[in-house]
């Protein structure tokens, strides 16, 4: 006998409705943690600044352009270096102060746009931080790039240089050359090979020397907010109530499915799938009970089982011809009732005894309940006793 798994809506706001104070806990414990948390966390307040990132005229790190990625800067690797731990020197040194907090780095969409925000708990700092970072950045690729242009025009100097030295040579050696000779041919080509590459390396020379580093513009600069960006209270209310509703349900369920002890009537229907012939936690019809018992059972002798069963207890109701005090009642018994305990009674008992009936051929009809107290415990016999029922004689 296994406990019915229901995937209907309304058996599972039955079970909510039936571990509503369970689940109401852990709701309002969700709120009233989350309501803690807003009054507790201290206010962090957030800076913004924004700097449009230019291309500094020598080679670099570039995308393919696209229709997807309409900038050729790969603002990607822009974004690590703006949070790398040489600009965040510079921009602790800026702010004079040993500790600074880290940045978050962001690139709007299809755009050469660093949005480098910083939160702190103090607007103006995190204000002044933000935008020393973005200096820091500015100033850092400018240095960078300034280093790279002087190491490309030294190493164009000195090809430059060297090209000039051999083209010196080429045309002292011509003129001892003598006029038609192969080897006065070929010194000729030289001389004009090495005149291209110094003409072009001379070009490219001047090229450089005439690049202007642009790093980029700060086109946003970051002001001390008037608001704090955290702890949001909607959002902090929103995760408590959600987090509330989804451990309430958990543990309802959890419970539920734990918990097997048999508390009402319904209880006992929904986990031991046994109809109900009587119910005395309230009123009963003991005419109603009468007819469906001889109903259900016409000719034939009933087995009272208790549960829990108590062998030395008397059983509070007079129903049956047969109660269990003789060996020989479940061989002369043709059906069973149960008489079930509430709050005592749980449905691995139940499972129990119908388990042993049917081991004897003995098929159970139904379940008459009653509370445990003792009032309704002593007036359950009174009522019944007036209202027999049926039984067949043994045969002889």
């Amino acid at each position: 006998m296994t406990q019915p798994q229901g995937t209907d809506l309304a058996e599972h706001l039955a079970l909510l409705r039936r571990r509503k104070l369970l689940f109401s806990g852990c709701l309002l414990l969700g709120v009233m943690t989350s309501g803690a948390l807003c009054y507790l966390l201290p206010p962090q307040y957030t800076a913004t600044t924004q700097v449009l990132v230019a291309p500094t005229g020598v080679q670099e790190q570039n995308n393919q352009v696209t229709p997807r990625q309409r900038e050729s800067l790969n603002l990607d690797t822009e974004a690590q270096i703006a949070q790398s731990a040489v600009v965040r020197s510079k921009a602790a040194q800026a702010t004079g102060s040993t500790t600074i907090a880290p940045p978050a780095i962001t690139v709007p969409p299809n755009s050469a746009v660093l949005s480098i925000a910083v939160t702190t708990g103090d607007p103006a700092a995190a204000a002044a931080q933000s935008k020393a970072y973005a200096d820091a950045y500015l100033a850092n690729r400018t240095e960078t790039a300034e280093a790279e242009l002087a190491a490309r025009l030294k190493t164009l100097y000195a090809k430059l240089k060297q090209v000039n030295s051999s083209l010196g040579d080429v045309v002292e050696d011509i003129e001892k050359l003598t006029k038609g000779s192969a080897e006065r041919t070929i010194a000729t080509h030289r001389q004009n090979v090495l005149s291209r590459q110094a003409a072009s390396l001379t070009a490219k020379y001047d090229s450089l020397k005439t690049v202007a580093v642009t790093p980029g513009t700060v086109i946003s600069q970051a002001v001390p907010p008037a608001e704090p960006s955290s702890p949001s209270i909607p959002m902090l209310l929103g995760t408590g109530l959600m987090a509330g509703l989804l451990a309430g349900v958990g543990t309802a369920y959890l419970r539920d499915r734990l918990d097997t002890r048999l508390r009402t009537a319904a209880d006992v229907e929904r986990l031991t799938g046994l109809p109900v012939l009587a119910d005395f936690t309230g009123d009963v019809d003991l005419h109603d009970l009468t007819s469906s018992l001889v109903a259900s059972c016409p000719d034939q002798r009933l087995l009272v089982r208790a549960v829990p069963n108590r062998p030395h207890e008397p059983l509070p109701v007079e129903l049956a011809l047969l109660d269990g005090s003789d060996v020989r009642d479940l061989s002369r018994a043709d059906a069973a009732i149960l008489l079930i305990t509430l709050r005592q009674a749980t449905s691995q008992q139940v499972a129990a005894a119908v388990r042993h009936l049917q081991r004897h051929r003995v098929s159970v009809v139904g379940v008459v309940a009653h509370g445990a107290s003792p009032a309704q415990v002593d007036s359950a016999p009174k009522a019944l006793e007036t209202v027999p029922i049926p039984v067949v004689p043994d045969s002889p």
